[in-house]
């Protein structure tokens, strides 16, 4: 429940390949001639277009939290908004036209944990390297919470009741003396971010679990938020809404925080449903630069239901057919996450 100490751990059942949950009109008309009935149909799918369908943020499974308001930066479609004047340059300090998307995640237990835990779970202080920019908790973290494999160690904790997001980098248990890189606790109904300059548990400062890609959604049928991605040269500077770089000083490079999208143009018709899924908010809603790391590498949770045959699929996009947005007119004041992006 809510309130609970319960934990849940997250991924069991295997992902299929089920038909698509593409949006069907569905009409009935009276008797008339041939005509008039075409009229009608395409009358009806004319004003089915005009609808507009409300953007809820994605929930936290077993929980009654949203990631984030709905008007966040990463939950705004930038499908509509200009390619940025150094897109081509970033795409090939990324080395794009010699490079494919690779899926950070994967059986059996590849990708980043996440566990959500009620308000009664112990909450423990964390001795940090980076004190000075991390937010000192207390945190929901103990000896059985699930930390990501390989050097990044990152833990990412939600309190049901409170929706508040518990992230750390570096996490060690440490035998009940608990240390970390960095950390930083965000309310999941607030708009607000870090402070200037300041990282989280990811190098540009900004939270990790709103750009995962995760299994639930893929199930769904939608994901409707931005992705996390990482390239291995980033420069000495961020864009809104990251907050930290951690670069060097090269111009050609691009900044944390700077946003990619999938081209509108690009076929997804011979891509499973499920591929399609992914590719679609990638066109939708894109990728934001999170961290340094390998190129085009993008991020999902750790679920025993991915499979391989999606996987391989999404490895076989280029690179190059990304394109860098301009999302500045999108932001309403620059120590928030909301967002209002021109259609």
């Amino acid at each position: 429940d809510a309130t609970g100490s319960s934990r849940v751990r997250h991924g069991s059942a295997v992902i299929g390949e089920p038909p698509g949950r593409e949006a069907q009109v569905e009409v009935a008309l009276l008797p008339m001639p041939p005509r008039m009935r075409r009229i009608a149909v395409l009358a009806m799918l004319s004003a089915a277009t005009l609808v507009a369908v409300p953007v809820r943020a994605a929930e936290v499974p077993d929980t009654s939290c949203r990631v984030f308001p709905a008007n966040n930066i990463w939950n705004a479609r930038i499908d509509a908004l200009p390619v940025h004047e150094m897109s081509d340059t970033w795409l090939r300090s990324a080395s794009a036209s010699s490079t494919n998307l690779h899926p950070d995640f994967g059986p059996p237990s590849y990708g980043i944990p996440f566990e959500t835990v009620g308000r009664r779970h112990p909450k423990v202080r964390i001795d940090f390297t980076y004190a000075g920019e991390s937010d000192r908790g207390p945190y929901p973290f103990d000896g059985r919470t699930p930390i990501e494999g390989g050097s990044d160690r990152h833990a990412l904790m939600i309190e049901r009741g409170t929706c508040r997001l518990y992230e750390l980098f570096a996490a060690d248990w440490n035998g009940g003396n608990p240390r970390a890189g960095s950390g930083a606790i965000w309310d999941l109904d607030s708009n607000r971010l870090r402070p200037d300059t300041w990282t989280s548990a990811d190098a540009a400062g900004l939270p990790i679990f709103a750009g995962l890609v995760r299994a639930d959604e893929v199930e769904d049928g939608r994901i409707a938020h931005a992705i996390r991605f990482t390239v291995s040269c980033t420069n000495d500077s961020y864009v809104w809404p990251a907050r930290h770089e951690a670069g060097v000083n090269d111009p050609d490079c691009p900044p944390m925080g700077a946003r990619f999208r999938l081209r509108a143009n690009f076929d997804l018709s011979e891509f499973s449903p499920k591929a399609r899924v992914i590719l679609r908010a990638m066109k939708r809603y894109g990728l934001i630069l999170a961290d340094n790391g390998s190129n085009w590498y993008f991020q999902g949770t750790r679920d025993g239901r991915w499979r391989n045959r999606l996987l391989d699929q999404l490895k076989s996009v280029p690179a190059s057919a990304f394109e860098a947005v301009d999302v500045s007119a999108c932001m309403v004041d620059p120590d928030s996450g909301q967002a209002n992006c021109p259609s």
